[in-house]
């Protein structure tokens, strides 16, 4: 997983933002997760769960967030899967204070793989995370100080985006359609009013119900075989 997070200066009101994968299982889609946290409202999460449409284990691909005062865009290989737009109803929940960048290797085998069904095998020891060309574009900020030193002058130039594009727009609207699998706003076990922000759209409350029936209370959970690797995830990560 690689995440930014300010939870070393700010234990008790933390923001995060989440970019974590789940494993998989034999014959099954890599899985990713996505997060977002601000002000410490970790009894709020905002996770959207989706498929690979490759195996991230073969070769590096491109991860990137961008972080703005207004909107959070997760993109793979420079396509956006999820926009978190700020809103008046998110108040404090939305990130807004200066965040370092982590990556690392964390054992989620209570929840991430099927619930927990699928534990981490130590057997198979050590895992391996391979990350190349990291670039990060924004202000350095003075831990102290909590003030900008500062800023990459190359904010403004065209390689950095600012937003989705209406191709982008295009081609996110098509991936989340064919690969996501779990969002927050629809998870009625968890919330059971939806959080203020989310935008509900019937058809895509109903197709996700079919792909996590055990987050929507209903049906069975699906059993295979763990796959283990000795290979670990190679990534390409950028951030903003």
């Amino acid at each position: 997983m690689f995440k930014m997070s300010n939870g070393d200066m700010f234990p008790k009101n933390h923001d995060e933002i989440d970019f974590e994968f789940l494993g998989n299982i034999r014959g099954k889609e890599w899985r990713i997760q996505t997060n977002v946290y601000g002000n410490g409202s970790t009894s709020t999460g905002r996770e959207e769960r989706c498929n690979l449409w490759f195996d991230p284990s073969d070769d590096f691909h491109q991860y990137s967030i961008l972080w703005t005062d207004s909107q959070i865009i997760f993109y793979v290989d420079d396509v956006p899967i999820r926009e978190v737009k700020r809103t008046e109803s998110m108040g404090g929940d939305f990130p807004s204070k200066p965040m370092s960048l982590y990556a690392t290797i964390w054992d989620g085998s209570d929840w991430a793989t099927n619930g927990g069904k699928y534990r981490v095998n130590y057997k198979y020891a050590p895992y391996l995370a391979q990350f190349s060309d990291l670039v990060l574009h924004g202000c350095a900020v003075d831990p102290i100080e909590q003030l900008s030193k500062k800023c990459d002058n190359t904010q403004s130039s065209e390689s950095v985006p600012t937003g989705v594009t209406r191709l982008q727009r295009i081609k996110m609207d098509s991936f989340r359609k064919k690969h996501m699998t779990y969002s927050y706003c629809y998870d009625r076990i968890r919330y059971k009013s939806p959080p203020p922000e989310c935008v509900i759209n019937p058809q895509e409350a109903e197709r996700l119900r079919v792909f996590d029936p055990v987050t929507f209370g209903k049906g069975r959970r699906h059993h295979g075989k763990h796959h283990h690797r000795t290979r670990g995830s190679q990534a390409e990560a950028t951030s903003i």
